[in-house]
C-alpha cells in the first residue's frame, strides 16, 4: 500500500461534526480502506452492516458520501486512534511506530460529543487518554473480518448498547 518504504502510511481525516454525540474510533484503517480513502471499506467488515442493522437502513449500496453524510447527520463521528504509523497489511497485529490523533481534541470538535465507542482491542489501548475527557467510554468488538470469534447477532447486541446509551437508535 505504501510506495516509499521511508514515509509512514497516513490515516483518513475525522468525520466529526459540532452536533456529534457518539464517536467510534478505529485503531488505523486497513489497506482497502486506505486504497479508497474510506473507513471500513473492506468488503467484510461488519461496520456497515451494523449500523444498516441499528438503523433499519441499508447504507452498503449507497455512494460513500452518502453514508458518511448520513451518519453525521444521526450524531455518529468517525475516527482512528493512530494518525500514523508503519505496517504491513492490515492486522492491527503488524502495526509499529504509531503515532496518536489529537484524541484530547475530541470535545472541542464535537461539543455535544456523550460518549466514546472504540471498535477493537488495538484502538482500546488508548481508553486511558479517552477517559480523561469525562465522557463514557465504551470498548466494542472489533468489526473486522479478523475478529471471527464473534458473530455477527453477538457484535450487533455489543454496539446497539452503546448507541441506545447516546440516543443514537
Amino acid at each position: 500500500m505504501n510506495d516509499n518504504d521511508d514515509e509512514p502510511l497516513q490515516g483518513l481525516a475525522p468525520v466529526i461534526a459540532r452536533h456529534t454525540r457518539l464517536v467510534v474510533l478505529g485503531s488505523f484503517p486497513g489497506v482497502a480502506s486506505l486504497k479508497a480513502q474510506q473507513y471500513y471499506a473492506h468488503p467484510r467488515n461488519h461496520f456497515w452492516p451494523i449500523l444498516s442493522a441499528l438503523w433499519g437502513v441499508d447504507l452498503r449500496p449507497r455512494p460513500y458520501a452518502e453514508r458518511i453524510a448520513f451518519i453525521r447527520d444521526k450524531g455518529l463521528g468517525l475516527w482512528d486512534v493512530y494518525a500514523s504509523c508503519r505496517r504491513e497489511g492490515s492486522l492491527d497485529s503488524a502495526i509499529e511506530e504509531a503515532q496518536l490523533n489529537d484524541l484530547p481534541s475530541l470535545k472541542r470538535r464535537a461539543p455535544q460529543l456523550q460518549a466514546i465507542a472504540h471498535n477493537g482491542g488495538e484502538s482500546a489501548r488508548s481508553m486511558a487518554i479517552t477517559r480523561q475527557l469525562g465522557l463514557p467510554v465504551w470498548r466494542l468488538p472489533s468489526t473486522s473480518p479478523a475478529n471471527a470469534s464473534w458473530s455477527f447477532e453477538r457484535k450487533l447486541a455489543a454496539w446497539r448498547e452503546a448507541f441506545e446509551s447516546v440516543g443514537l437508535v
